[in-house]
């Protein structure tokens, strides 16, 4: 958990392992209600090691316990902390969600562990329109945020017929690759906080 909380409350150390240092599966579910956009349900799974902390403090406390459930809301205390490391546009125009999630819940799977938690729009924008694009990723890139392809982006049925995402994933070249590397290097400049973005996905929701 020490290492969980670490990444997500920023107080990152470099060290011996490679950059980035954890990985995170994403899935995504639009959430709609009367032509508008009203949040994003996300749902991720984190890499067996980081995964393997959050275990540690929970022992062998069943799910939906006390432990469990102090766990979820540490780790969901801290992903509110930046915002839930997501980025909301249209028109160049920042989208802001509610300051707590509709819900949430850290569950065991396999020998991974899975956040979901919704997020509400503070101001739910209409669907149709220009396109809405969102990007969610770790500014430090200590954490590789990734969805393994447009099907993890999913619309509901209401709106599938007249909506479309993109999912549009960047290709760094081989020296921005050889600088995130170089962070985790004995002398080097340490956190640098605006890489991650540079190796963001970013989902284009377009509605008519």
């Amino acid at each position: 958990m020490i290492r969980l909380l670490l990444w997500l409350s920023w107080t990152i150390s470099a060290s011996a392992l490679a950059h980035p240092h954890s990985f995170i599966d994403m899935k995504t579910e639009i959430v709609s209600q009367d032509s508008r956009l009203i949040g994003l349900k996300m749902t991720w799974t984190m890499d067996e090691i980081t995964s393997s902390d959050v275990f540690y403090d929970a022992a062998d406390a069943k799910p939906g316990s006390v432990t469990w459930k102090k766990l979820a809301a540490q780790v969901m205390a801290n992903v509110l902390g930046q915002h839930y490391f997501t980025e909301m546009y249209r028109d160049g125009q920042r989208i802001k969600f509610e300051n707590l999630p509709a819900q949430y819940h850290l569950y065991r799977n396999g020998l991974k562990a899975t956040l979901m938690f919704v997020m509400p729009l503070a101001h739910p924008p209409l669907l149709a329109g220009s396109p809405i694009i969102f990007s969610t990723y770790d500014p430090t890139y200590f954490v590789d945020m990734t969805y393994q392809g447009p099907a993890a982006i999913t619309l509901p049925s209401t709106v599938a017929s007249r909506c479309t995402i993109a999912l549009a994933t960047p290709t760094p070249n081989v020296s921005l690759q050889a600088y995130a590397l170089s962070l985790d290097k004995p002398g080097s400049p340490g956190v640098d906080m605006a890489l991650g973005k540079q190796f963001a996905q970013r989902v284009t929701l377009q509605c008519h």
